[in-house]
């Protein structure tokens, strides 16, 4: 009985695997797409392409990085560009990412749209000056237990121009079984470092590209990545500015507070970073000595898991409350906020019950 059981799932267990090898190789042989054109704004750029792949892979073999988080999987919705012919009907994987107002702009998941005949798509103009990147790691340092800071040397191009806030999509190595992903990494550095890029990672559990960072890659080690990417930046204005972090999110805000510093950028600035503990803190002193250094600056740390008897005097409790404690007004001010979705969420409901406007509050959310 055992031994039928056995063989009947090893029969069922070779059956998909020759199912799914049958389904690839008719994907790649026998569905022969032929060369495929992707126009791209009405002529700006044009580029034969083999049919079969997906928008993003085939955009990027030509040098075109569209954004994405996820490394294609249709997850983060970062890959958007709008495909005016030849895109087919929108996928369910797709379905949940596009609003309605993108469905008139024919706005679609790259990652999802298969290159089977000519397309014609618009992006923005930005995009064509995202570059793939050749670097070598200079230094991994531990921030936390569960943060590291990567420092990195490039190498071709050997400069990058970026604006404080940006970030980049770094190239994992295969490792274990695991293939090799791209994951978007905000830059920490200033600017005016052409030379150099640094990077914060906090370690997923399970991660395909933290398990690598952290695990398997070495200082010395050659790294890819494209960039820059983004949106994100500091606004031209004078309203006094809140900051609000937590985790990785210190990425984009200290590269603008870097950015402020030298350029002499001298707009009231209070950083609020959210932790669980004393532990989870980092960049403290430096943060600190431009507090010491420049009057416009302010540092509010605040832990809302710290034991009781730890001795810390800093601020307690939910980020949200104490920036709620510290601003009870906001409507004069503008914000800049990094990390989880839910932490964004919940800062931008008090920010605007404190009368800040939506258009005034910036964000890069971190999923």
């Amino acid at each position: 009985m055992i031994a039928e059981v056995l063989i009947s799932a090893a029969f069922l267990t070779g059956t998909g695997i020759i199912l799914s090898a049958l389904l690839v190789f008719a994907e790649k042989k026998i569905l022969n797409y032929g060369p495929c054109t992707i126009d791209i704004n009405n002529g700006e750029k044009k580029y034969t392409v083999t049919g079969g792949t997906s928008l993003l892979a085939s955009l990027a073999a030509n040098d075109i990085f569209i954004p994405s988080a996820c490394g294609g999987r249709g997850s983060c919705a970062y890959c958007k560009v709008s495909v005016l012919e030849g895109g087919g009907v929108i996928s369910p994987v797709e379905e949940p990412y596009l609003s309605d107002e993108e469905r008139k702009q024919q706005v679609r998941l790259s990652c999802q749209v298969k290159v089977r005949n000519d397309l014609k798509i618009k992006i923005p103009k930005e995009l064509f000056s995202v570059k793939k990147f050749r670097g070598i790691l200079e230094h991994k340092k531990p921030l936390t237990h569960d943060i590291l800071e990567l420092r990195i040397q490039l190498v071709e191009p050997d400069s990058i121009d970026f604006t404080a806030g940006r970030y980049i999509q770094l190239e994992s190595k295969e490792y274990k079984g695991k293939d090799a992903v791209i994951r978007a990494y905000s830059i920490s550095s200033s600017p005016s470092d052409k030379t150099h890029i640094e990077l914060i990672i906090r370690r997923v559990p399970d991660g395909i590209c933290t398990t690598w960072v952290f695990d398997h890659l070495k200082e010395k080690e050659e790294v890819t990545f494209s960039g820059p990417h983004g949106e994100f930046n500091l606004s031209d204005t004078d309203a006094p500015i809140i900051c609000i972090a937590g985790g990785s999110g210190m990425a984009p805000i200290r590269s603008i507070l870097r950015d402020m510093k030298e350029k002499g950028i001298m707009r009231p600035t209070t950083y609020f970073f959210g932790a669980l503990t004393q532990n989870d803190l980092f960049y403290v002193s430096e943060l600190q000595k431009l507090a010491e250094e420049h009057p416009w600056f302010t540092h509010i740390p605040a832990l809302s898991n710290e034991p009781e008897d730890s001795g810390w005097q800093g601020e307690r409790g939910l980020i949200t409350n104490v920036v709620a404690k510290h601003f009870p007004d906001t409507s004069k001010h503008e914000a800049y906020l990094c990390g989880s979705p839910g932490m964004i969420n919940a800062c931008v409901q008090v920010l605007t019950k404190g009368g800040m406007p939506e258009d005034r509050i910036f964000y890069d959310k971190f999923a």
